[in-house]
């Protein structure tokens, strides 16, 4: 398998991936933000050499569709004329408004460029997979708490100063907790569970690491200078006590399941959350609406349905944005954008095109809680025409979606790796519904795949007659259960709504 068709590696600039629509680049830019006209100017290289759609992540990364080896060469020439600068070497992820948000406990960006630093005089980078990655929240108005990562770094207030909480494998409700450190503390832990994941090969992550070594890190006592980190035997599960500098509290007073353990009665799994109405795994604020920076300054985040919209729609809306005085855009993870720097006045008008443009203005929006791919006619991996089931159900089911959708055209899932609550997966024998897992699970029932949308309608009509008062959806469809859930999706006629 060459390089642009291996699975599970990140489609860089440098090394495009093989997709169903063809080659598939991703930018993870720096939060320093683009200007309104480099935004255009990506857009408009999108358009002359992809297929024109272009997507932000769940994790804020940007993707641009539909190329060939030759076009994929050309974007790239394009992207360095433009003086875009793209993140290399393991990601190190702070949020989109890190340091200008006047509600995030400290600012993360010095704490990652040390972790960065760190990484690369360590030689870690070239040993780790492309997927292990590094968190670090400062907390604030968009947390990053619903990102996934091998490490997690968050910050608490500690008296007049700040700790950075260790965690690891995991959001920001599922990771394991390993220590509480001041800032360089933090990142020599970081460093050493890098390091232990680096010796187990590229194809692991912090998950793989052993009880035995996640609590030789959670009982660290004193930190090692990084020139005595390399000689650390991660296959031996110790970590010795070494002299320099002091570890700060280790919260032995805080559990946390470790890797493939269960955990106690008061430990919420993401899906298990969400499917009950307790939790998100991990939810956060949703990067859609206005955000205050400082006085009467806000930050205004669109969403893109699905993570996804035409290039020339995105151009529209970046050019109306340099009329109305936009200095920055950057990207959310959340799938969205963030617009700074134009006046508060502006702020209404900026909303009103983006909706009539066709994206998503209200953290309300039931397409946030829809995951789609491409899938047909875009992608030749699709079995079934993915975005129009999603805007049909959007549209008609408003009102029962308050749990995650994952609708995708093959099973590969790409959308929404992790399980959701239902998820309609296209397959040889139409489309699938697959309860409380991913879709690569065995459906539970099948239906035309022009029909899905009629399906769910189907569901959606027997959570409102079956719900409780007070209840959510998401609890109804726990209490339903697969067998009653799958029925519902087969059945043929959906009820005439009064």
């Amino acid at each position: 398998m060459n390089a642009f068709s291996r699975r599970g590696a990140c489609p860089a600039l440098s090394a495009p991936m093989q997709t169903g629509d063809g080659l598939l680049v991703r930018l993870n830019a720096v939060y320093v933000g683009l200007s309104p006209k480099l935004s255009i100017g990506l857009a408009e290289s999108a358009l002359r050499h992809g297929n024109g759609i272009m997507e932000v992540t769940a994790r804020g990364s940007l993707q641009i569709r539909g190329l060939t080896r030759e076009s994929a060469a050309l974007l790239a020439a394009e992207v360095d004329a433009l003086g875009i600068a793209v993140r290399t070497g393991v990601p190190v992820e702070t949020g989109p408004l890190a340091g200008i948000d006047p509600r995030e406990i400290a600012d993360p960006r010095p704490l990652a460029e040390r972790i960065r630093a760190a990484v690369e005089e360590a030689g870690l980078t070239p040993r780790l997979g492309p997927k292990v990655s590094v968190v670090v929240d400062g907390g604030g108005q968009l947390t990053l708490d619903a990102v996934t990562a091998d490490v997690r770094l968050k910050a608490l207030r500690s008296g007049a100063g700040v700790r950075w909480q260790v965690s690891v494998a995991g959001d920001g409700q599922s990771a394991r907790l390993l220590v509480a450190a001041e800032d360089h503390a933090a990142r020599d832990v970081t460093v050493a569970v890098l390091r232990m994941v680096a010796e187990k090969g590229r194809e692991a992550h912090a998950r793989d690491l052993s009880e035995r070594q996640l609590v030789s890190l959670a009982g660290w006592h004193s930190v090692a200078p990084p020139s005595v980190l390399p000689d650390i035997s991660p296959t031996r599960g110790e970590i010795s006590s070494f002299a320099a500098g002091s570890l700060s509290e280790t919260m032995p007073h805080v559990s946390a399941p470790g890797v493939g353990e269960t955990g106690g009665a008061g430990i919420i799994s993401p899906l298990v959350g969400e499917m009950s109405g307790r939790t998100e795994g991990g939810a956060s604020r949703k990067p859609i609406g206005l955000f205050p920076i400082a006085g009467d300054t806000f930050t205004l985040g669109i969403g893109l349905p699905y993570g996804s919209m035409p290039a020339d729609k995105i151009i529209d809306l970046a050019q109306s944005a340099v009329t109305l005085g936009t200095s920055e855009i950057r990207l959310a993870p959340g799938r969205a954008l963030l617009f700074l720097g134009q006046p508060s006045a502006a702020n209404q008008s900026l909303q009103t095109i983006a909706a009539a443009l066709g994206f998503v203005t209200s953290p309300s929006d039931p397409r946030t809680r829809i995951a789609a791919c491409p899938g047909t006619p875009a992608c030749a991996s699709g079995r079934i025409a993915t975005r129009t089931i999603a805007e049909t159900i959007a549209a008609e089911n408003a009102d029962t979606l308050d749990f995650t959708l994952h609708i995708s055209g093959c099973a590969k899932g790409c959308a929404h790796p992790g399980p959701a609550a239902l998820t309609i997966v296209g397959g040889e024998n139409g489309a699938g519904l697959v309860v409380n897992a991913t879709a690569k699970a065995l459906p539970a029932g099948y239906r035309p795949g022009y029909d899905a949308a009629r399906g769910i309608g189907r569901v959606a009509a027997v959570i409102r007659s079956a719900r409780f008062q007070g209840e959510t959806a998401a609890a109804c469809l726990t209490r339903l259960g697969p067998a009653a859930i799958a029925e519902a999706y087969r059945q043929a006629q959906t009820k005439k709504r009064k």
